[in-house]
């Protein structure tokens, strides 16, 4: 038996998965999100710990302890501050916090932004790592102070789990330290930051073996001790593992809290723009682009909210479904927590656009799942004006159990969209990342092939495909439109919090 363990952003989650690729055990535990600001997301990485610990022994449990290896996964680019005792030093700051735009500027000026992409793939971002240490040496110097480790998240369960510090390729390049040609740190990047190496754990290939489990950890999950313990991928990385996302053609859409189109290149191929990521594949050797909207399943989360909890999201998607395609001339703006791609723009903000006193609730739920839809198309277009192949999309998160969801991104991206058998997320990547560390299969294709695509199709739909690509064109044009609102906006709003 294989555990993948995925630290997400809302909780941690653990499967059970068999050599033949089914789904034994699973469970789940949510922690809260901190935000201090706006604009800033924080967690407590000892959450974290406690909800790894309830779902790992829930699925040992499940099946009687008898598991071959752990495969870790987790959000991306987050930061966990560790003093010399591996204790943690404050809150870690997570992928969409937006404080940082300043070390991001500084970054920029300091390696330059050319070199930048050449080594690490993508220009500085506010989600990612490196401009968060910066942040803490400025602003926070008796914290950094104390630094003697930096990990990212599901690292931090490592360390916990194995005493080890390493983490794997595919995450490490969202901290933009690393050099993603050598898929190692990359000592220039480092020296211009005056970061020092000593702080970052080893980098390995995402189903090497990094770690086994503790015997005192062991006892307490009520597992054997010395599992092998698989260097996993980022949450990402390891979800394109979980639905076949290891050959040219490939790509994968995903709707959890962000919204992802994630592509299969075998070689490292950055976009010139910066505006799609460039990062190393949980598959060794290969790399993937990847387009990110922040605010995705997080956006219909927003929307829940707004309305009261007691609104089910089965009842909001009804609720879609009872608007016209388009939304009778609304469309929404998912830049709730600003915007990555194409954007790259931490002040943008969400906005509807085209009310009137005709829309509805069904016209204003249904317009939040078009926009992110429309968020995801220009994802998608950016890799195919760089030239990338895609011929098959394989819709996986919580997006896909919805078949208006599905239907909407088939209709929008003008291609079929296709559902794998088992839609378990990053988990179930890491558990077959897992099943190659413990030897049951050969390679992270060969784990694969346990992957099976469900029949029911959605086809994109000629009058709505038609329709919808009109619509496109105007979503399109409203960002450049009211992007110095926004940011006026965002100035105001941080003034207010002052």
């Amino acid at each position: 038996m294989l555990i993948g363990l995925d630290i997400g952003t809302s909780g941690a989650r653990a499967l059970a998965v068999s050599e033949s690729g089914d789904v034994i055990a699973a469970a789940a535990q949510d922690y809260p999100l901190l935000t201090p600001r706006p604009g800033w997301t924080e967690q407590n990485p000892e959450d974290w710990w406690q909800a790894s610990r309830k779902v790992l022994a829930e699925v040992a449990k499940a099946v009687n302890g008898k598991v071959a290896g752990i495969g870790l996964t987790g959000q991306m680019h987050g930061a966990v501050f560790l003093d010399a005792n591996d204790r943690v030093i404050r809150p870690a700051l997570l992928w969409n916090d937006q404080r940082t735009a300043a070390q991001c500027a500084e970054i920029t000026e300091r390696v330059g932004r050319e070199r930048l992409l050449a080594i690490a793939g993508n220009p500085a971002l506010t989600g990612f790592q490196a401009p968060k240490l910066l942040w803490l040496r400025e602003v926070e110097p008796e914290h950094y102070r104390r630094i003697a480790h930096v990990l990212l998240p599901k690292d931090f369960i490592r360390l916990r789990l194995a005493g080890e510090y390493a983490t794997d390729a595919s995450d490490a390049s969202g901290t933009l330290l690393l050099d993603l040609r050598r898929r190692s740190w990359s000592a220039e990047i480092l020296d211009a930051l005056e970061l020092p190496r000593e702080w970052l754990p080893a980098v390995y290939e995402g189903p090497e073996e990094a770690g086994r489990l503790r015997a005192d950890v062991a006892a307490d999950l009520g597992l054997p001790a010395g599992v092998p313990i698989a260097a996993g991928g980022g949450d990402n990385a390891a979800a394109a593992v979980g639905c076949g996302i290891v050959e040219e053609g490939l790509a994968s859409s995903s709707i959890g809290t962000s919204g992802v189109l994630f592509a299969y290149t075998p070689q490292f191929t950055p976009d010139p723009s910066g505006r799609l990521h460039a990062f190393c594949h949980a598959v060794p050797g290969a790399y993937h682009l990847m387009g990110v909207t922040l605010s995705a399943g997080g956006s219909l989360n927003w929307w829940r909210q707004v309305l009261g909890e007691q609104h089910e999201y089965d009842a909001l998607i009804e609720l879609a479904e009872g608007a016209p395609v388009g939304s009778e001339g609304l469309l929404f703006l998912p830049y709730l927590s600003g915007e990555r791609t194409p954007h790259l723009d931490p002040s943008a903000r969400g906005a509807f656009f085209g009310l009137t006193a005709r829309h509805r609730l069904n016209h204003l739920t249904r317009a939040v799942m078009e926009g992110v839809t429309y968020s995801l198309a220009d994802c998608l277009q950016l890799m195919l004006d760089l030239g990338v192949e895609v011929n098959q999309v394989r819709a996986i998160g919580g997006g896909a159990r919805s078949r208006l969801w599905r239907q909407m991104q088939a209709d929008v991206f003008g291609m079929p969209v296709h559902r794998t058998t088992v839609d378990e997320g990053p988990a179930y990547g890491a558990a077959l990342l897992a099943g190659v560390t413990a030897g049951h299969f050969k390679s992270v294709n060969e784990a694969c092939s346990v992957i099976q695509l469900r029949p029911d199709v959605a086809e994109p739909n000629k009058d709505n495909a038609e329709l919808y690509s009109r619509y496109l064109k105007v979503y399109r044009d409203l960002y450049p439109a009211t992007a110095a609102a926004m940011a006026q906006l965002s100035d105001l709003g941080s003034a207010a919090d002052r």
